[in-house]
C-alpha cells in the first residue's frame, strides 16, 4: 500500500521521521484497531501501533481507501501503549500467559 504524503494533515514534531512512520505499518506484529467511538467510525479512521526498524514505537491514526494510507496523526508510543503492544506480541508468539 502506498502512503499519501501530499498536503499532509499532520505536523511531525521532529521526534518521528516519515520513514519511521511508514516502517511502523510494515511491522508484521503491528496492532491495527478500528475504534468503536462513533466520531471515529463515521470518518473511517483507524489506529496502528507498530515498531520502526530502529525499535521506535509509533502510534498512528490514519485513513485508508484500500489503495493508500493517509496518516492523520503520529507520535511515539507511551509506556502503556508499548506494554499493550508487547502483550499482543507475546500472545501472538505464544509467550503470553
Amino acid at each position: 500500500m502506498e502512503f499519501d504524503w501530499k498536503n499532509p494533515p499532520l505536523q511531525v514534531d521532529g521526534s518521528l521521521t516519515q520513514q519511521e512512520i511508514e516502517e511502523s505499518f510494515e511491522d508484521p506484529f503491528a496492532v491495527r484497531l478500528l475504534p468503536d467511538a462513533p466520531r471515529f467510525s463515521v470518518q473511517a479512521r483507524f489506529f496502528n501501533l507498530g515498531m520502526s526498524a530502529s525499535g521506535s514505537g509509533v502510534v498512528c491514526v490514519y485513513r485508508t481507501n484500500g489503495k493508500s494510507i493517509r496518516v492523520v496523526h503520529a507520535r511515539p508510543m507511551e509506556p502503556e501503549e508499548r506494554f499493550f503492544y508487547q502483550r499482543k506480541l507475546d500472545q501472538t508468539l505464544g509467550h503470553g500467559a
